[in-house]
């Protein structure tokens, strides 16, 4: 069966690693050129696997630009495999392949469709998560199954990055006893079901920002939740300094500290306290965008300069 694999993240490289211990090697790989790398916070370089399994490698910015789709025609695909892409694929790529194209969604579809969608599924507090491998249509993440797994996680502890790693432990899973599925002849293809439908928006870094009058616990999910690999949920320093928050905790004495929404109430080597809308306070344990920790009763902000 000969495959053209799309992708340029992390899960992409996982998933191409996974197909490729299983003996399932595409005959081209389509990536992003290294320069336009920033598309992704989670950009995964591709290189290493296709060298090591003497893969051509097509660099496009444009997936549905005529110079790919001639590229990709030629190969003359069965099956096209889109992972870790953020464009949509139009009807002429989607025409190329004699089987179809499969994308993948890391979340139990139908639910949370869309954009952001690990970053959404901690802030909405979701326990029964899963990923999907589905046949691409001209909708967004709609068209019928090929392969859906499902798993656990504790809503109130993990973290973007937590949730990452399940979700492509479960893709690396379910990716190649699917095409061994497929290359013999057996094509899973289950409509997805109509109620349960959810469609989430698509997230910007500036969506990270942090408001201190919220409750400490929604703050503390924002934090896990836009953690890495994104871009990390941010607050400024009273002389206007960025600082990114990527680990955080609940502090463990409660009632201990009194203060004002985002005032510093306690400094510990690097880590420090702040005081949240709800008065209670978080621990902050990792962090970057400054040299050292805010002054011990200055109070964070939700903005950069005087308004």
């Amino acid at each position: 069966m000969r495959m053209v694999f799309v992708g340029a993240v992390e899960g992409s490289r996982a998933a191409l690693e996974s197909m490729c211990a299983a003996g399932h090697i595409p005959a081209l790989i389509v990536t992003l050129p290294p320069d336009l790398a920033r598309r992704h916070s989670d950009f995964a370089d591709l290189d290493p696997v296709a060298a090591a399994h003497d893969i051509p490698v097509l660099y496009a910015s444009q997936i549905n630009a005529p110079e790919a789709l001639a590229a990709i025609k030629d190969v003359e695909p069965d099956l096209a495999l889109v992972i870790g892409w953020s464009q949509i694929c139009g009807p002429d790529f989607r025409a190329i392949p004699k089987l179809g194209c499969i994308g993948f969604h890391p979340t139990a579809l139908p639910k949370l469709r869309g954009r952001g969608v690990l970053p959404w599924t901690i802030l909405l507090g979701e326990r029964d998560v899963g990923a999907s491998l589905f046949w691409l249509g001209a909708g967004a993440d709609d068209g019928p199954l090929a392969a859906q797994a499902r798993f656990q996680i504790n809503p109130d502890t993990v973290t973007a990055r937590e949730l990452y790693d399940r979700v492509l432990e479960a893709l690396a899973g379910m990716l190649p006893p699917l095409l061994t599925s497929i290359a013999a002849g057996d094509i899973p293809s289950t409509p997805q079901p109509d109620d349960g439908i959810s469609i989430c928006a698509r997230r910007r870094p500036e969506d990270g920002r942090i408001d201190w009058t919220r409750p400490a616990a929604e703050i503390h999910r924002l934090i896990r939740a836009v953690g890495p690999p994104y871009p990390g949920a941010f607050t400024y320093a009273g002389d206007g300094a960025q600082i990114t928050l990527t680990a955080v905790r609940h502090t463990p004495e409660a009632g201990r500290f009194i203060g004002l929404p985002g005032q510093i109430q306690d400094i510990n080597g690097r880590s420090f306290t702040v005081a949240c809308g709800d008065g209670k306070c978080l621990d902050i344990l990792e962090w970057s965008g400054a040299d050292k920790p805010p002054p011990l009763h200055s109070k964070l902000k939700d903005f950069g300069h005087d308004p």
